[in-house]
């Protein structure tokens, strides 16, 4: 899953990528409202959490400029202001949900996995299974034919990418979009190395993910 944080107080941005990064997200952070829109235009978010009060484009100019060209991306307002008025017309210009400042991070990822369940109409909204693989959301934890196995936040991740495109060959970019935010070298093997690390732990007694040459991987 990859996110992005649209905030300019570098301490609230900086908590939030953290724990966020922690719980499996590719974050991009950017601190004012020009930028994250062209960010917002240019890379397939699953989701993006927003301030109102930003430098050079408020929140709500950018809330509004993003449902122009996309309807299907879950935004969360994350603001100091409090007020009914404030939150209606977040709500009222296409934010999918509202939280005030302060706030628990533990609300604030709660509010965001809600957002992606009904965003992808899961049926099992917290369990991925693939197989006899199993994938639980909330705990971490994975499972295959009983036996728990204990992933690193990135190799969760891109299992967990994996997982919601069944039987659907992903590209390498495609893995990259999704699991690292804009700063990472794609030039580098990185993809490859995660990819081994992951069939290591999983793919012991039956090969799970594999390797369509010239175009990248498939969980089935």
């Amino acid at each position: 899953m990859r996110a992005l944080v649209v905030e300019d107080d570098e301490k609230i941005a900086s908590f939030t990528k953290k724990g966020l990064q922690e719980n499996g997200f590719a974050v991009d952070h950017c601190p004012e409202g020009e930028t994250a829109l062209i960010l917002a235009k240019t890379v397939d978010y699953d989701a993006i959490i927003l301030d109102l009060m930003l430098p050079k484009l408020d929140g709500i100019s950018v809330l509004k400029a993003i449902r122009s060209f996309n309807s299907s991306v879950p935004i969360l307002i994350l603001s100091a202001r409090s007020s009914v008025a404030d939150r209606v017309k977040g709500l009222q210009f296409g934010a999918d949900d509202y939280l005030t400042k302060p706030f628990a991070f533990s609300e604030l990822l709660a509010r965001v996995q809600a957002l992606l369940r009904r965003s992808t109409q899961a049926e099992e909204p917290t369990k991925l299974s693939v197989g006899n693989l199993r994938i639980d959301l909330l705990t971490r934890e994975v499972s295959l034919n009983g036996e728990v196995f204990e992933l690193q936040p990135r190799e969760f991740s891109l299992l967990e990418f994996l997982a919601r495109n069944p039987g659907r060959v992903v590209t390498k970019t495609m893995i990259l979009e999704h699991v690292w935010d804009y700063a990472f070298d794609p030039q580098t093997n990185v993809v490859d190395v995660l990819v081994s690390r992951l069939r290591q732990k999983i793919d012991k007694e039956k090969t799970l993910i594999h390797t369509i040459r010239g175009v990248g991987y498939v969980l089935k």
